[in-house]
């Protein structure tokens, strides 16, 4: 399990897929919010003029010299649910992003969102 003293540490790191292969840079660690433990990264991607922040989870995730390593492949990162660079997440489009990577969404019974970002 990481934790998330141990993700924010690689903030600004290279992040990369199950092959290898660059995504991005790690921008911020979101914490599940009924365990307060990491759940996803965003990760930036994209053009110079045209970034962007994706979700993805840090499940299966290992932590190289200088990298992070995700169980996911590139193509379905790059797919995910994203938003702009100075954006904040909107709750209704929390479940999308779980959805996306085939997990289940639980939001709290009075429908608290389920991340949080550290």
């Amino acid at each position: 399990m990481i934790h998330a003293a141990d993700v924010r540490e690689w903030r600004n790191c290279d992040v990369v897929d199950t092959e290898g292969h660059r995504i991005g840079v790690l921008e911020a660690v979101y914490v599940d919010t009924t365990t307060d433990e990491p759940s996803m990264v965003t990760v930036r991607t994209g053009l110079p003029t045209r970034r962007r922040l994706v979700f993805v989870p840090v499940e299966d995730a290992i932590v190289g010299p200088g990298y992070l390593k995700l169980g996911y492949a590139r193509a379905l990162v790059k797919q995910a649910p994203s938003i702009g660079t100075d954006d904040v997440l909107p709750a209704e489009q929390e479940e999308a992003i779980f959805r996306h990577y085939g997990l289940l969404y639980k939001a709290g019974a009075a429908g608290e969102r389920q991340l949080a970002r550290r």
